[in-house]
């Protein structure tokens, strides 16, 4: 969740069809090229395009709607799913960030936040096989379009990263799941950081399954929509994907024994105590970096994340509707939207301003029940899940 941009966008390139496959296009917005999505069925198989371009494939309320109804509509009829966007710079680079500031907590922003989080239990549990072409930004809201589905594949214009702790919220969209998950403790660092991953280094790291070169998109996309079973899928996915071990090391390669160290500690004082003690130009640098987070998102996101390596998907997205919702009504999120978005001072004004000043009771009540009593409920849509 991180963009912050709310323009209609058209095509930038021709939607690249598949001839002799293509059989219906639609949309909820209207078959045309308009459409913030674009679906369309090709037989057995189903392609979701994002199509905002200009605003960096960033997802709405009425994309993630699209989205949903498509892949519910395609759950039992289709065998392969693929998800692409228009444009070469972005796959997605998030959320709309500022309607849901600016909206305060209300019914539109619990209603994306339900919608979006639905999508992304959805992708974890789909019947279908699921592709997503992460070519380009993939950040926040791309992230969780993405990083649950079976496939993953990243290009040479990939660029990874879950940077919310600098505008005062939290790696959400499933990242308190998939985080955890990644070696050591690789995740923590780059949901407290931000850090950005690029081209074979999100393959490297764990989070694409499969490196192609984008040139070599086109053709992949053909031959995966020509495909009659999941082992014909992976044979085609080893012949257009590079070995992971391929070419140079991954670019944190040789700072994992210091992350796994200093990002081990128990408490984010004890990651800063860590990183001060390690002294190394490494580590200073991103002691720095961290202080100019919102501290409370530091402290958040640390437990957000030990609590989700223990959790299954849909429970943890549970969780992560209430941090934010909590967020959407009190928290720095607004003042983080207003420093890096809105007047891109950079320059917030976190509340606390230290990490010491943090409330310890403040940050449980994020993960506490919302006021209203509302939760995510996944039981509406198929799926079932209990906090």
């Amino acid at each position: 969740m991180l963009r912050a941009i709310a323009v209609r966008a058209g095509l930038t390139r021709s939607n690249q069809a598949v001839p002799n496959f293509c059989r219906a296009m639609s949309s909820t917005g209207g078959a045309d090229n308009t459409s913030l999505v674009l679906t369309e069925e090709v037989g057995s198989k189903g392609v979701i395009t994002l199509n905002r371009p200009k605003a960096l494939n960033a997802i709405n309320l009425e994309m993630v709607q699209i989205i949903h109804e498509a892949m519910k509509r395609w759950e039992n009829n289709k065998n392969l799913v693929i998800i692409k966007s228009v444009g070469e710079k972005a796959f997605c680079a998030g959320g709309d960030v500022r309607a849901i500031v600016e909206s305060g907590g209300s019914v539109m922003t619990k209603q994306f936040f339900t919608t979006e989080y639905t999508v992304n239990a959805l992708i974890g549990n789909y019947r279908p096989t699921y592709i997503a072409l992460i070519d380009g930004i993939t950040m926040g809201g791309g992230v969780g379009l993405s990083v649950h589905g079976k496939y993953r594949i990243a290009t040479e214009r990939t660029m990874f990263a879950m940077p919310e702790t600098a505008i005062g919220l939290f790696p959400d969209v499933g990242g308190g799941y998939f985080l955890p998950r990644l070696e050591g403790k690789l995740g923590l660092y780059l949901g407290l950081t931000g850090f950005r991953l690029k081209g074979r280094d999100v393959h490297k790291a764990g989070i694409a399954t499969h490196y192609v070169e984008s040139k070599n998109l086109p053709a992949l996309e053909q031959q995966l929509l020509a495909t009659t079973s999941g082992t014909e899928v992976e044979s085609v996915l080893e012949r257009f994907s590079e070995k992971r071990d391929a070419g140079v090391e991954f670019v944190l390669a040789k700072q994992l024994k210091q992350i796994n160290e200093c990002f081990g500690a128990p408490t984010i004082e004890g990651i800063f105590a860590k990183l001060e003690q390690d002294g190394s130009e490494w580590a200073l640098n991103t002691l720095k970096l961290l202080q100019k987070m919102s501290p409370t998102s530091l402290v958040v996101t640390q437990k957000q994340l030990e609590l989700g390596s223990q959790m299954d998907l849909q429970t943890c997205l549970k969780m992560e509707y209430r941090l934010a919702v909590h967020h959407a009504i009190d928290s720095d999120f607004k003042e983080g939207v207003r420093a890096m978005l809105v007047d891109r001072d950079q320059n917030p004004r976190w509340n606390p301003p230290t990490l010491a000043e943090v409330d310890p009771a403040r940050v449980e009540k994020f993960f506490g029940p919302l006021p209203d009593g509302s939760e995510l409920n996944f039981e509406s849509d198929g799926q079932k899940s209990s906090l």
